[in-house]
């Protein structure tokens, strides 16, 4: 159930016209009253006799019997109450007690006070109603209304317990501005699927995905095909921005703009430049110096695989524990999110799409991202969208699969943290984009496992035996399971090519199988797989290897011999 408080008022006609009228898109349908401060309230939707101008008059009586001088220059509250979209279709009377819980909880008329203030509840829609008031009372002192917005959000919380709908997760103020029902009605009617503020969020978020400069950023805008409207102060300097698409205009024909904070709190114009802001927090100035053809280009395979490290040097920084810098990094990885869903084939785009766009909510929360060690993300992002598209095969669909997979272990990361922090909202978005990032994975990786499954298949027995002698060694709690997944004959294959790089394969399957989130796999399998490919530094496409890897070892240099990753170390705190 969610409750909203709306801006006050000063017209109550105005407002109880459009709650008994026909909507803006003909949406409402039967309205009426099914509360009020007044058991004898007139309802002009079910008595033809009773006007809005008499259901005004009682509502305003208060206002009006005070001098002019004392009365408040806005005196209309409204709230709207709306059902989940899966809630069951409550009647009036159900209606009519949640209205009258929220008068109370917020302080219009609390229960039990008979000087409180005047309201009415009109429902013109099975899953809503809408709550009107004046705030004077009928002892001529103003309701006390502070913080109505969250103590209607609690009472909301114990209504779904009290009625058994469903549960949503409670608020903490770091959310986006949700589209108003004019914006959706008018979406609806367009056969859009995204109101204008939300596709203006999208469109803003991913021209901020690794980009270095405000030139850069507004230049990417620009580019997307945004209206642009730059606030100035007298001295010169950039304050704000606004943004409108070139289609979406009012009953003038003007363009509908939306600053950056309405679109989301991270959006404005201060919180953007807090990304490339000192001490090392964007990419390297350098590379963005030349913005308009972006930094030395490298094709997309390559963007993905860098993509991958960055990905796996996030999630060790992760588990440092440090709240601030984890923040960060969960914030940076929606950057990744935006610009791999930007630079997507066909084949995963929507998915992308959909994980970016629900990890749009888990990378915002009240603790304060400490910038400067998101560094390697957010150059990963703006490699990716340098890097262009990719084409969904070969190679760089091998390497989207790979990033894939180690992007999905930093959103289930980024959820175990919030839940830790109770930050709810957050925590269930991130669970959501984790289950897109699934979808896509397995429409991006079977072509490649497939591959590789018959690449170990056609390994002679003793190579066999020898494969699962390193999985035993190296990690003897998960050997049984994995030896027993479809997957194991794609892993086993993977150790060959490891060893026929002249790598040792139990060192380098040992590190990756020490990472905790193996449990949260459906394939460990495949999660060994890519970061085996991505350690070694193997092609992630199988075709590209020699398929004498799949029948015949090469001696491996021994762990002491084979080359220290960097990246594969943790980062130290700055």
């Amino acid at each position: 159930m969610i409750p909203k408080v709306h801006d006050m008022g000063t017209d109550t006609r105005g407002l109880v016209a459009y709650l008994y009228g026909p909507g803006k898109a003909e949406e409402h349908i039967d309205p009426h009253l099914v509360a009020a401060w007044d058991r004898l309230a007139p309802d002009p939707g079910r008595d033809p006799k009773t006007t809005y101008g008499e259901l005004q008059r009682l509502l305003d009586q208060p206002v009006m019997a005070l001098p002019e001088s004392a009365r408040p220059a806005e005196h209309v509250w409204h709230l709207s109450v709306r059902a989940a979209p899966e809630d069951p279709i409550l009647t009036d009377e159900q209606w009519a007690d949640i209205a009258r819980r929220m008068v109370a909880a917020t302080g219009i008329a609390p229960e039990g006070d008979d000087v409180a203030c005047r309201w009415a509840a009109v429902r013109h829609a099975d899953d809503h109603i809408h709550i009107i008031a004046t705030v004077v009372r009928h002892d001529g002192r103003q309701a006390r209304i502070r913080q109505d917005g969250a103590r209607s959000q609690a009472e909301a919380r114990k209504i779904e317990v009290d009625y058994g709908l469903r549960r949503l997760n409670a608020g903490d103020g770091t959310a986006a501005k949700r589209p108003t029902s004019a914006e959706r009605h008018k979406a609806n009617r367009q056969g859009k699927e995204r109101t204008p503020r939300e596709e203006l969020r999208e469109t803003v978020r991913r021209a901020t995905a690794g980009a270095a400069s405000e030139q850069e950023f507004f230049d990417r805008l620009a580019a997307a095909g945004l209206l642009i409207r730059q606030r100035v102060a007298p001295s010169g300097d950039l304050l704000g921005y606004k943004v409108a698409l070139p289609d979406d205009r009012n009953e003038d024909q003007e363009p509908i703009y939306y600053s950056g904070s309405t679109l989301a709190p991270d959006l404005s114009l201060p919180r953007i430049r807090e990304r490339w802001a000192g001490g090392g927090s964007g990419p390297d100035p350098e590379a963005a110096a030349d913005h308009s053809s972006g930094p030395a280009r490298a094709n997309p395979s390559t963007a993905r695989r860098h993509a991958t490290t960055a990905v796996w040097q996030a999630l060790l920084v992760v588990d440092q524990n440090d709240d601030g810098q984890i923040a960060a990094q969960i914030a940076a990885a929606g950057e990744v999110l935006d610009a791999l869903a930007k630079t997507s084939a066909a084949h995963t785009r929507r998915e992308l799409r959909e994980a970016a766009w629900a990890f749009e909510r888990a990378s915002r929360s009240h603790i304060r991202a400490e910038r400067g060690h998101d560094r390697g993300l957010r150059q990963a992002a703006r490699d990716l969208v340098y890097g262009g598209s990719a084409l969904g095969r070969g190679e760089d669909g091998a390497t989207t699969a790979m990033l894939i997979d180690m992007v999905f272990f930093l959103v289930t990361a980024a959820a175990h943290w919030h839940g830790k922090k109770e930050h709810a909202q957050q925590a269930a978005a991130a669970r959501q984009t984790a289950e897109h990032l699934r979808a896509a994975y397995q429409a991006a990786a079977p072509t490649y496992l497939s591959v590789m499954h018959q690449r170990g298949r056609r390994l002679s027995q003793p190579l066999q035996r020898k494969q699962a002698a390193y999985l035993r060694q190296t990690a003897p709690e998960l050997a049984e399971q994995v030896l027993t997944e479809q997957g194991w004959y794609a892993l086993a294959a993977t150790l060959a090519d490891v060893e026929h790089a002249g790598q040792d394969p139990a060192a380098l399957l040992a590190e990756a199988a020490e990472r905790r989130e193996l449990d949260t796999a459906d394939s460990i399998s495949d999660v060994l797989v890519w970061r085996l490919r991505r350690m070694a530094d193997l092609p992630a496409d199988p075709s590209a290897m020699p398929e004498y890897a799949a029948t015949a070892p090469t001696t491996a240099r021994s762990a002491a011999q084979r080359p220290t990753h960097r990246t594969d170390r943790p980062a130290k705190s700055r």
